[in-house]
Formats: C-alpha cells, sequence, structure tokens
C-alpha cells in the first residue's frame, strides 16, 4: 500500500505543479500487455472502459500489473456512471478519467463519486483497493488527498464553459478530445480543421491561466511530435496505446505485402 500511496502522491503533485508526464493506455485485456507498456518509463496508465471490451476483472488484473510496476493506473469509465466509477475504484485504481464532461455539475458528480465524506459520497467498502481490510485505516484517511480526477474535454460547449469547470479544486486537470470536439462542430473527425485545433488551444489557455494541468494524446508519438505538445502547452501526453501501435504496424505491413 505505501509504494502504491507514494506513486499517487506523486503524479498528484507532478499534475499540481504542471510538470511534465507521459502516459500510456491500453484497451487490450491481457496484463501480459500492461507490463510491456509499463515497461517503457510512462508515469501512469489509463484504461480504456469507454471503447473497449474489458471487463470489471480483466481491469483489476490490469491494475494490479500496473501496481508492481510502480505504475499509476487511471481508467476511463465508459460513462457517468456511479456503480462502475465505485467498482473500479474498489479494484484499486488511483483515481478516474471521466469522458464527456461539459460542465460543473458534471464535475461535482464526479467528486460524489469519488471522493469519501465529507468531501463527497463514495461509500466505504471492504476490497483489494483497502488491501482486503489491512490497509483500510491508511487508504481511506489518504484517499481524498491523494486520488486524482481527470476530466475530458469533448465538445465545444465544455470548452466555452472550460473557465467554470477548472474553477473546481478536486479537479487534478482535463484532456482534450479533439475527435468528439469536431464532432460537436459538426465536422466529425477533422481534427486538423482549425475550428477545432482553435478549440483545443483555447482549453490549453484557460488550463494555463488557472494553473491546471491539460493533457492529449499522440497516435504516432516520437520526439519531435512529443515536443510540439510540450511547445503547445500540454503539461501530460498519452503516448499512443497498444491498439494504435497493433493498427498502424498492421497498416504498414499490408502495404508492404501488397507491394511484394
Amino acid at each position: 500500500m505505501d509504494s502504491v500511496l507514494e506513486k499517487r502522491k506523486i503524479l498528484k503533485e507532478k499534475l499540481k505543479k504542471r510538470q511534465q508526464i507521459y502516459g500510456g493506455w491500453t484497451s487490450l485485456a491481457h496484463p501480459s500487455i500492461t507490463e510491456i507498456l509499463c515497461a517503457s518509463g510512462i508515469e501512469f496508465l489509463g484504461i480504456d472502459l469507454e471503447h473497449s471490451t474489458i471487463s470489471q476483472e480483466q481491469s483489476q488484473r490490469i491494475i494490479a500489473a500496473c501496481n508492481a510496476a510502480g505504475v499509476v493506473c487511471l481508467p476511463r469509465i465508459a460513462s457517468h456512471n456511479k456503480e462502475m466509477a465505485r467498482r473500479i475504484l474498489d479494484s484499486g485504481a488511483d483515481g478516474l478519467i471521466v469522458p464527456m464532461v461539459n460542465n460543473p455539475d458534471d464535475v461535482h458528480a464526479m467528486i460524489e463519486w469519488v471522493k469519501y465524506p465529507p468531501v463527497g459520497k463514495r461509500g466505504f467498502g471492504v476490497s483489494r483497493a483497502q488491501g482486503y481490510g489491512v490497509d483500510f485505516a491508511e487508504y481511506t484517511s489518504t484517499w481524498n488527498e491523494s486520488s486524482i480526477l481527470i476530466a475530458q474535454i469533448e465538445s465545444i460547449d465544455a470548452v466555452n464553459g472550460i473557465d467554470e469547470i477548472l474553477k473546481i479544486n478536486e479537479l487534478d486537470g482535463v484532456m482534450v478530445g479533439p475527435y468528439d470536439i469536431s464532432g460537436s462542430l459538426k465536422i466529425p473527425g477533422q481534427i486538423d480543421h482549425p475550428k477545432v485545433v482553435e478549440a483545443g488551444l483555447r482549453v490549453v489557455e484557460a488550463c494555463r491561466k488557472m494553473g491546471k494541468a491539460c493533457g492529449n494524446q499522440l497516435v504516432e508519438p516520437n520526439l519531435q511530435n512529443m515536443k510540439e505538445a510540450q511547445a503547445k502547452g500540454y503539461t501530460f501526453t498519452i503516448l499512443s496505446s497498444d491498439v494504435f501501435i497493433l493498427w498502424k504496424w498492421a497498416a504498414a505491413r499490408r502495404n508492404d505485402i501488397a507491394g511484394l
């Protein structure tokens, strides 16, 4: 418990100070994939529960692999679902990434799910997160201060209201979701469209002014675009994902085979 808590506190402090952080992403359930991704030097791993078939039981195995590797685990839940949030936290997750956060009310609901009373309304249970009871007192007494909460900004409504969202102290940072922003602007998939780019930069600038961490994801990360993301003002970056890595490999090999 001590090492997991310490890693969580370190990452939370880096988010607070807007220091550079790099993470990974898994949409595939096997913990061996998690172990490989964690060997890259990333500081946190996201589990995609929104667009994958990863189950509750599989999530717990991924979280355990992260714990063993000393990597913070931040699952993205599928929707604004209190039950899913409670179950994934009790599995040992270090916090949550929540999709489609559009306004301060959404953030306050997140806080209720994630934090124990008196800050929130998370129920007290005994499960893996609490060491099946062995670490109950330490976990419950340190959780509110150490847990991590990230909101995904994925609509133009959220962009327009970003200042009010960022005023909420319990929010550790936000992630820009350009694909869904493009859909909300009625130009779906055009993530390089000036309107989408401008919306993303508005979020980055608001985070800079409010002192909040701001993240993005690179499909094909390399040293150049990692530096470019940093220069734009992003303070944490997810470096591809297991699905993106395999997709790009498959597409390249298909072209190679067709060319022989």
